[in-house]
């Protein structure tokens, strides 16, 4: 049989199609390499050209005023001309990039609501090839109709089920925004206490010869519920369901609201006690209720922990715990600790009951042995302590903390009379009430950029020393974060005061001190304030300090912070502004994943005799 002819291959009326036949010849489809070498002139060095890897340009032309930044972002992370930009290529690889290239830029149009878009190539020659897609992206498809079905079954909460979801007649045909408007619209069912409501998948139905489209999204919400009972799976491990509902920030009867169930996931996952955790809403014993399921698997409840360090004023130490994080079921802690270092040796034994009664309030008592050795004082103490307090941590800072507190401790302890600097000993009863009350107006608990934060502490205490006198110790925090053209700019002030006893009857261990990383960087722990004649820091009864410092970005994850700081301990009951010691210093920042490390250098601008002229701190977390 004859070949068949284009017209028979094309379905001419006046040849039989042959179905048996092959299809004609397709019309050539691709990108002519230019002419790099203009003097080629032999088939072997036409040839090698073509064959040549060179560095090549490209660009996008057509899309301004049409293509939006994250249609951009896009291609520029998924382009393969962009991808490879500055390695050399040959003709055949960036014939292949560039049709790569415009069949995404077309896909992404499209997914903006250019369903007409095309993208032509082209190579133009220079000295570096320049590959350019040429973008026609046509007419902006816009819905003339959006249909959520079954939405009215939310009663009173439709209306804003619509206006969450956020698309309407008349707004472009946007991938993006209707991805965006589902899981609003998701969101917003789960708040509006609807926990088993399902929503459909978009359905698009795209008129090319008007230049519009439809969109019809079936929605179920299943009927609003109120919160019922908490289960746990049971022997989990953990804790019961009792516990967990002390932990929630829901009770039953109450609305459903699935924030309110991934809040309660993430509190679960706080605690450290478990390694998986599940949370579920199921249905309830009536039609009205919706139940919550949490099934647990316990992690390793005990840690070991070490630390070796040395510390200018501290000499070297050594320090080993062990905690048992749930001992004492639910969430009772038990953490027994040793120091052993060259002027610090310490025991001690807390128990630490978290969720106490209530969700982060924190139950700790604690009985220790110590000796510690400082510039200033010798002591031998015994304490027993307990609190109660409201806490904040990095997953759920919190705005206002406390804490109620009581001391008791026998403290036997050795300093110099400032008169005649000889030395003396003397044993101290001491009982307190220490108080303190936050509020933590910051963006961040380890890095905060904007905000303020505000802190006060009380502590009424009864001294027994020969004979029974009181006194009250009391201290302001306050501190500001203010971002200036990409600079953060801290400060933070610190004040102080004493009342009710001479400085000479208050136990040296409980006076104000300054100086360190925490206080007047530039000096050493004690270093900055009055000393007795054998140039040795004794303390007092007011302080005053102030910090400044700018937080600066340098590169990547990097930063470096100088600051000034000043303060100076009093031996009057109320704070001062003279005779002001003054540091300043370079830091530098790594802000990791879990908070920025601090190293800071720095250096007293004038220092008393016998302080160090650098110091050095690192610790995890801004300084203030």
């Amino acid at each position: 049989m004859a070949s068949p002819t284009l017209a028979q291959s094309t379905g001419a009326p006046d040849a039989p199609l042959d179905p048996s036949a092959p299809l004609a010849e397709l019309p050539g489809i691709g990108v002519d390499w230019p002419d790099l070498v203009a003097e080629a002139a032999t088939p072997a060095d036409v040839q090698t050209n073509a064959d040549a890897e060179r560095r090549y340009a490209w660009r996008l032309e057509g899309i301004d005023g049409v293509a939006s930044a994250v249609l951009r972002q896009r291609f520029d992370e998924l382009s393969a001309l962009n991808a490879n930009d500055g390695d050399p290529a040959n003709a055949a690889q960036l014939d292949r990039r560039a049709r790569e290239d415009a069949a995404l830029l077309t896909t992404l149009l499209r997914a903006e609501g250019y369903y007409d878009a095309r993208v032509l190539t082209r190579i133009e020659s220079g000295p570096r090839p320049l590959v350019v897609l040429e973008a026609a992206a046509g007419a902006l498809y816009r819905f003339t109709g959006v249909t959520l079905a079954g939405v009215e079954a939310a009663g009173a909460r439709a209306p804003d089920l619509r206006q969450q979801f956020g698309v309407a007649a008349a707004d472009p045909v946007n991938a993006d925004a209707i991805v965006a408007g589902e899981a609003r619209l998701r969101e917003t069912l789960g708040r509006a206490g609807f926990p088993f409501a399902t929503v459909g998948e978009s359905e698009i139905v795209v008129d090319r010869a008007a230049g519009t489209a439809t969109l019809a999204i079936d929605v179920s919400p299943g009927g609003a519920r109120r919160f019922g009972r908490i289960t746990a799976n049971p022997n989990n491990g953990v804790f019961g369901a009792d516990h967990i509902a002390e932990i929630a920030r829901f009770s039953p009867g109450q609305p459903y609201d699935a924030t309110a169930i991934a809040d309660l996931r993430r509190a679960l996952i706080q605690t450290s006690l478990v390694s998986t955790v599940e949370v579920t809403p199921v249905p309830g014993a009536d039609q009205d209720t919706v139940d919550v399921a949490v099934r647990m698997e316990p992690a390793p409840p005990r840690t070991i922990a070490g630390e070796l360090g040395y510390g200018t004023g501290e000499g070297a130490r050594a320090e080993l715990s062990w905690t048992h994080r749930n001992l004492f079921p639910p969430e009772g802690a038990l953490t027994v600790r040793g120091v052993a270092g060259l002027r610090e040796q310490l025991a001690s034994v807390v128990f630490r009951r978290a969720n106490f009664r209530g969700r982060d309030r924190v139950l700790t008592l604690q009985a220790s042995a110590a000796h510690l050795e400082r510039d200033a004082f010798e002591a031998d103490t015994v304490t027993l302590a307990g609190s109660l307090e409201r806490q904040t941590n990095i997953f759920f800072q919190k705005t206002w903390t406390w804490s109620l507190g009581a001391e008791l401790l026998a403290s036997d302890e050795r300093d110099v009379e400032r008169a005649t600097g000889l030395a003396r000993r003397r044993t101290f009863l001491i009982g307190a009430l220490p108080t303190s009350l936050s509020y933590d107006g910051s963006d961040d608990l380890l890095n905060p950029t904007r905000g303020f934060r505000l802190g006060g502490r009380l502590s009424p205490e009864l001294s027994l020393q020969g004979a029974a006198f009181g006194y009250t110790r009391m201290q302001l925090d306050a501190s500001v974060y203010r971002p200036v053209a990409g600079v953060v700019l801290a400060a933070r002030t610190r004040i102080g005061s004493i009342l009710g006893a001479p400085r000479e009857q208050i136990a040296p261990s409980r006076r104000f001190y300054a100086g360190g990383g925490a206080s007047v960087r530039g000096y050493g722990y004690q270093d900055v304030g009055p000393r007795d004649l054998n140039n040795d820091p004794i303390g007092g009864r007011s302080l005053t300090e102030f910090s400044i410092e700018a937080r600066v970005p340098v590169w990547g994850q990097f930063g470096v912070v100088p600051f000034l700081d000043a303060g100076n301990i009093y031996t009057s009951p109320l704070p001062k502004f003279s005779g002001m010691r003054y540091g300043a210093g370079l830091g530098v920042r790594y802000y990791s994943s879990f908070g920025p490390i601090r190293v800071d250098v720095g250096t007293p601008l004038n220092p008393q005799p016998g302080v160090a002229r650098v110091a050095v701190y690192v610790s995890l977390g801004q300084a203030f």
